[in-house]
């Protein structure tokens, strides 16, 4: 493995660690102001407001003036990511943190199968292959786990 997928599996690991940490704090948070919808709310706002500064100090602002030339089916994501912050904070209460994620990521891979086999967005297209399908099934097998 070359030492640049080395180093992008390793930050994309550390995010995923991060994330975990996260959906811990939104659902604390969530408990002690009474709605994990709020506590959703403020931590995406909190996200946004970090992500733009650093965009504004790594001289990037200019960027933001594009974005109204982009097709608009590009300005969704934040939705996404909306949706993701909030079920995840709401999810974890009820399952803990090992069932909740198992469960996102199998819709994320089930997701990523399919978008990978399309190209969307003009993406690189991967085939659905039996090692890629046996991935899946393996998340599947991890899911029942958590939850004996």
């Amino acid at each position: 493995m070359s030492p640049t997928v080395l180093i992008s599996l390793s930050v994309v690991a550390a995010a995923g660690a991060a994330v975990a940490v996260q959906s811990m704090v939104n659902a604390a948070l969530g408990r002690e102001i009474g709605s994990v919808l709020a506590a959703a709310a403020f931590s995406f706002g909190l996200g946004f407001v970090v992500l733009a500064a650093v965009t504004l100090l790594l001289g990037e602002g200019a960027s933001f003036t594009r974005l109204p030339a982009v097709r608009i089916h590009l300005l969704i994501g934040g939705i996404f990511g909306a949706f993701f912050v909030w079920a995840i904070a709401w999810g974890v209460p009820t399952l803990g943190v090992v069932s909740a994620f198992a469960a996102l990521i199998l819709g994320q891979m089930i997701a990523a199968l399919l978008l990978d086999a399309s190209g969307a967005f003009g993406l690189a297209t991967y085939e659905i292959t039996w090692q890629r399908v046996a991935s899946v099934a393996m998340v599947v097998g991890g899911m029942v786990l958590s939850r004996l």
